[in-house]
């Protein structure tokens, strides 16, 4: 009786680790987010443990059922489309239920998109707060505007489709002269991180159609005020 959460590539097929293919080797069932998209990876490894779908349209639904199948006895391992479970993906409520339950949960180290990203960027790593996507309509605006006092660095995922609304949002709100990085392909063959001030990257992306899974790094407030002394002084 045991959950796995096993993180799986982001891009590069490469960077599955030894132990999560010993895992969902050895597991009964392996929950995906999309059985088709994880299907891809188990097929590279030689993995033949069966496939079930578990996402969040059907998490509430299949969620005691899997509870269930954990108490009985079971291993299971939770994988998601790219990266690791619960990160922006699902992976909390099952969590959540194991161990109200007393059920062993474990979670592999491994893949995760904001970490790369993070440190590409060449912004301070030693405070951060992730913020995962931001709200698309509905507390969006508010959302945007408390970035402006924040003091430490952002990590926000964002989709290719709104890549740029979301850097004019942010030339709006914190100023064009703030500084940010945007990573995109993460580890795959056309991997691109793009750094500079929100108004030199927005008018890089601006210019072309943005693909891939998108990571946005931005400065902190006293990040941003340090370094518009620094250039004033020079």
């Amino acid at each position: 009786m045991k959950l796995y959460l096993v993180p799986t590539p982001v891009g590069n097929l490469g960077d599955m680790t030894f132990r999560a293919v010993e895992v969902l080797k050895g597991a009964d069932l392996i929950l995906a987010e999309d059985t088709r998209t994880s299907r891809v990876v188990m097929q590279h490894y030689g993995i033949t443990t069966p496939l079930q779908p578990y996402h969040i349209f059907n998490e509430h639904q299949t969620l005691h059922r899997v509870v269930e199948r954990l108490l009985s006895g079971q291993v299971i391992a939770l994988v998601t489309d790219a990266g690791t479970p619960g990160i922006s993906d699902p992976g909390f409520l099952l969590v959540r239920e194991a161990v109200k339950n007393g059920i062993p949960v474990e979670t592999l180290p491994g893949a995760t998109a904001f970490v790369p990203a993070l440190v590409d960027s060449g912004l301070p790593c030693d405070r951060f707060v992730f913020l995962g996507f931001l709200p698309h309509k509905k507390g969006r605006q508010t959302a945007i505007r408390q970035l402006a006092s924040e003091t430490r660095t952002m990590v926000i995922y964002e989709s290719p489709y709104r890549l740029v609304k979301l850097l004019e949002e942010l030339m709006q709100v914190l100023g064009e002269g703030r500084q940010v990085s945007v990573s995109r392909e993460i580890s795959k063959l056309h991997a691109e991180t793009v750094r500079g001030t929100v108004k030199e990257v927005y008018d890089h992306f601006a210019a072309k159609e943005v693909k891939g899974e998108i990571v946005v790094i931005v400065s902190a407030e006293d990040d941003a005020s340090q370094q518009e002394n620094t250039e004033t002084e020079q």
